[in-house]
């Protein structure tokens, strides 16, 4: 007999897929959140057969099962934890514990792909061009790698997971990687997608509005409320305001934090390990503790929300020889402009600052994370020429 706890993502839930696919009724499957596994294993040495082997995927235990589970297989029992995260990668000391974050080509690595490989290496599932496939995109979208590689199979993947119930997924997923010889979506499946793909653009716009931008430790974070599409919305938003270091996504009735990065220079699960919690270094997670709730909602609560940039402006654009205009809640105007080939400069009121910058992102990036400046619309700009051309 066979037991697998795993989260309760797309991942985990990946790994779950897998094991019924191996084991067929020989398995149970339990899928947890970050903070329900310890009880799961708790239970499982409670009143478990000595003789079922234990996987855990996609999640680690706390110190206190680290030992019983050492312990555990010091007896004779069968447990192999398999996660990708760097944050476990101190399992690795045990002989039941395989934690890779990069394999040997160098490509991200998921619990659904680490699963994949042991099952077929210990020949206990055969290889197969549509489990492939699956277990690939599984990997593409929680690696985030999908979006470099423009994958929208993975991302729409991951869509229809949250539209249904774990159950309907598991079932469908199952019987499709079981008669399919490439693994596809069904004509409905796209429709809804369709549906589906229209709604998540229009909460992400309406989101771009609410972003409030705050100091936290040696990071500029941007902080926004949001129950839905936290990684398509932390990277859409991380691409709009690139002068953030990383995006704090509250969930309040969730009481969790989430934390995505566009950036090489944060790991983020380094931030989120600074509140209890952990993941990857691009996106990651933590329980909204009391001091997580102090820094991420008291402190920013009275915080305007950032100007979005002027959207359709044919004049005002970035990096122009012209200049590119700004504003601030101060009524303060800025001018970001090149001053030859190797150097951009910007003046504030009309004033040329004492800092200059090797590129216009650095420029504005400056002025974003200083100033909380914003790109003004066209007729902004051609009226501040046409008082420029007025003066002379």
């Amino acid at each position: 007999m066979y037991k697998l706890l795993s989260h309760n993502d797309l991942d985990g839930v990946g790994c779950g897929i897998l094991a019924k696919l191996a084991f067929g009724k020989h398995v149970k499957v339990r899928y947890n959140s970050v903070s329900s596994l310890d009880r799961e294993v708790e239970w499982f040495f409670e009143n478990e057969n000595q003789d079922t082997f234990l996987f855990i995927t996609d999640l680690s235990v706390n110190e206190e099962n680290e030992k019983k589970l050492d312990a555990f297989y010091k007896a004779g029992g069968k447990v192999q934890l398999l996660d990708h995260h760097k944050t476990a990668l101190s399992f690795n000391d045990y002989a039941w514990g395989h934690v890779v974050v990069t394999d040997d080509e160098g490509k991200f690595t998921s619990a659904t792909s680490l699963l994949y490989e042991y099952l077929v290496s210990h020949q206990l599932m055969e290889d197969s061009e549509a489990i492939a496939e699956f277990v690939e995109l599984v990997r593409q979208y929680d690696t985030w790698e999908w979006e470099k590689n423009d994958n929208q199979q993975a991302q729409r993947l991951n869509a229809l997971f949250f539209l249904i119930s774990i159950e309907e997924f598991e079932e469908k997923m199952i019987n499709r990687l079981q008669t399919s010889e490439h693994f596809g979506f069904d004509e409905f499946e796209m429709k809804i997608l369709d549906m589906e793909e229209n709604k998540k653009e229009r909460y992400i716009r309406r989101k771009r509005r609410e972003v409030v931008q705050t100091q936290v430790g040696e990071y500029l974070a941007g902080v926004v409320y949001a129950e839905s599409y936290h990684s398509e919305l932390g990277n859409e938003l991380g691409k709009e305001y690139p002068h953030l270091d990383y995006i704090a996504i509250l969930n309040i009735g969730g009481k969790r934090v989430g934390f995505r990065t566009i950036h090489d220079h944060v790991d983020v699960s380094e931030v989120a390990g600074h509140f209890g919690g952990g993941g990857h270094a691009k996106a990651s997670g933590c329980s909204m503790n009391e001091e997580a709730y102090k820094k991420f909602v008291v402190e920013t609560f009275h915080v305007e929300p950032l100007r979005e940039d002027a959207k359709r402006n044919h004049y005002n654009v970035k990096r122009s020889s012209f200049g590119s205009l700004y504003k601030n809640k101060k009524e303060s105007i800025f001018l970001i402009y090149p001053v030859n080939e190797y150097e951009w400069a910007i003046d504030k009121n009309k004033t040329k600052m004492d800092l200059t910058f090797t590129s216009f992102d650095e420029a504005e990036g400056h002025l974003k994370r200083n100033d909380t400046a914003w790109l003004v619309r066209d007729e902004v700009f051609v009226n501040y020429l046409m008082d420029e051309i007025k003066k002379k």
